[in-house]
């Protein structure tokens, strides 16, 4: 029998051939649709005369009941588990979201030009590079239940330009992820990140250079759990445009409705820009408060500002939604302020139903679990809100790095925590491969404590890192050995001998992905035994 729904619905279908034996298949109903009653993510599997109709709620809900179908009924295609009624499941984090640098996203190891920090940096794979690395993304995220992706560098013309960013929308609204472009308001290259473009921010403002933002010090910031200096090249990429011009925003605001209308994109993440602010006498004016005010009197200065994002957010959200109405349209609260709120005023000015997305490094989440309560979360200004984990990654940390350190139970944390203080998502960066052993289990936490924030890290270990190991017991030895290496800038030489021994010890008889990752764990610590630490 055909599979009902298939052309609306090909991955989906894809997916059910390749876990089913044919002949099962050819003899059972098997019904794929759209319920729009059921949230974005929501699916339902119930039996049908001779099969079963897999109902999901728009975007990805068919593609998760599919998997679900998948998983239940085997290569047999046995039904009985809808022998007692339907089986209904949903995400309890309704926004699960990866955030990218296109220059740092490597999914696709197979090609030269690698970067694993930056954000002002030049694209240096072969043109192809940003398809072959997204593409591999976008599997990952549609087969564990990862609703969208922000990518910074969407638009350049170095990888594709506009062909590129069209197939990329393609692949992922197919597989069921939201493809989701990063701008910043007069900064971050506009909406067309590096390119000749009348949406390419340095383009513009060489025709317009009356609207350049006036900066009384240098760009940057610096974060306070790195421990090392960030630098901030001047170049065309570091250009910014003055928020108080009427110009600027009515540039933005073509460029963000023609993104919207142009591609078949499943969201926008908007910031004011945190590298610095326009010091004109409007912009000063406009960032009279007590709480910015305190901020530009603090070491680092104000590299943001919500009045900005205030001032400009609304009419893009409107023109926006207009083009798309489904779009997840992130609003950045920028970091490190939802317990000292700045600029309170100024965010009751914002639209409800954005997803505002409050940022925390490591020091700052530590305070805030404690902190924050559901009540105070419901009572914000700002409705809905997620938060972003700015640590577990790059930025924070020492000079080794967190890019590939086990941030699972970080991940884990966030989704349970949040969801008790009322958050309704989580964003983590997802630049590195899940080829990395520890990258891979981070993701899986962010996937399965996201879509369920009740679960308990042993059932994690026991369902979901069992199986990539061979037992519960030796999962528990991958991470206890992980967490070690972690845990500890430096070593004896002896320990790290004793703990690459006890690595090496699980490859005997392993399959080639489990010696994979006992190989991967190995080969960094003999990176640290080699640096003697």
């Amino acid at each position: 029998m055909p599979i009902h729904g298939e052309e609306l619905h090909p991955h989906a279908a894809r997916l059910l051939r390749d876990r089913f034996d044919e002949t099962a298949l050819s003899d059972c109903n098997i019904t794929l649709t759209v319920d729009d009653a059921l949230p974005e993510g929501h699916f339902e599997i119930a039996a049908i005369e001779g099969g079963a109709e897999v109902r999901g709620g728009p975007f990805s809900g068919v593609i998760y009941g599919a998997q679900e179908l998948a998983a239940r009924a085997g290569r047999a295609l046995d039904l009985s588990a809808l022998s007692n009624g339907p089986v209904a499941d949903g995400p309890g984090l309704a926004y699960r979201t990866f955030w990218t640098w296109d220059h740092s996203t490597n999914w696709e190891l197979s090609q030269i030009g690698q970067q694993e920090i930056g954000v002002f940096n030049p694209y240096q794979k072969p043109p192809s590079g940003f398809l072959a690395d997204y593409r591999r993304l976008i599997d990952f995220c549609s087969d564990n239940r990862i609703g969208g992706i922000v990518i910074y560098g969407f638009l350049r013309d170095s990888h594709g330009g506009i062909d590129a960013a069209h197939e990329l929308c393609r692949y992922g609204r197919e597989r069921g992820v939201r493809i989701i472009p990063g701008i910043a308001i007069g900064a971050y290259g506009g909406v067309y990140w590096e390119g000749r473009h009348r949406y390419n921010l340095s383009t513009w403002l060489k025709s317009n250079p009356q609207h350049k933002a006036q900066f009384s010090r240098d760009i940057g910031f610096q974060i306070a759990d790195l421990d090392f200096p960030l630098n901030f090249p001047h170049s065309d990429y570091t250009v910014t445009a003055c928020p108080s011009a009427p110009e600027v925003l009515d540039w933005m605001e073509e460029a963000v409705s023609w993104l919207a209308r142009t591609f078949d994109i499943g969201g926008i993440n908007i910031e004011s820009g945190d590298y610095g602010v326009c010091d004109c006498d409007r912009c000063v004016a406009r960032r009279a408060n007590d709480a910015e005010a305190a901020r530009r009197a603090a070491e680092y200065g104000d590299s943001w500002s919500h009045s900005d994002m205030a001032a400009n957010f609304p009419r893009l959200y409107k023109a926006a939604k207009a083009a798309k109405p489904d779009l997840w349209i992130y609003c950045e609260m920028q970091w490190d302020n939802l317990l000292e709120p700045v600029a309170v005023e100024a965010q009751s000015a914002l639209p409800k139903g954005a997803i505002y997305q409050h940022t925390a490094n490591r020091t700052y989440w530590q305070r805030l679990r404690k902190a924050i309560t559901a009540e105070e979360v419901e009572a914000l200004p700002t409705q809905p809100n997620v938060l972003r984990c700015q640590f577990a990654c790059q930025w924070n940390g020492d000079a080794r790095t967190e890019r590939y350190a086990l941030n699972a139970r970080d991940f884990a944390d966030m989704c349970i925590k949040g969801r008790e203080m009322g958050m309704q998502g989580l964003t983590v960066w997802g630049e590195p491969s899940d080829y990395n052993a520890t990258s891979e289990i981070s993701y899986l936490a962010f996937s399965r404590f996201g879509w369920d924030p009740s679960l308990t890290w042993e059932e994690f270990v026991s369902r979901d890192l069992a199986p990539l190991f061979g037992s519960a017991e030796n999962a528990d030895r991958f991470v206890k050995i992980a967490e070690e290496i972690d845990a500890n800038a430096s070593l004896p030489v002896a320990r790290l001998d004793a703990l690459a021994d006890s690595a090496l010890e699980m490859i005997q008889g392993a399959s080639p992905e489990k010696a994979r990752r006992w190989l991967w764990l190995a080969n960094r610590i003999a990176q640290r035994r080699h640096m003697g630490r």
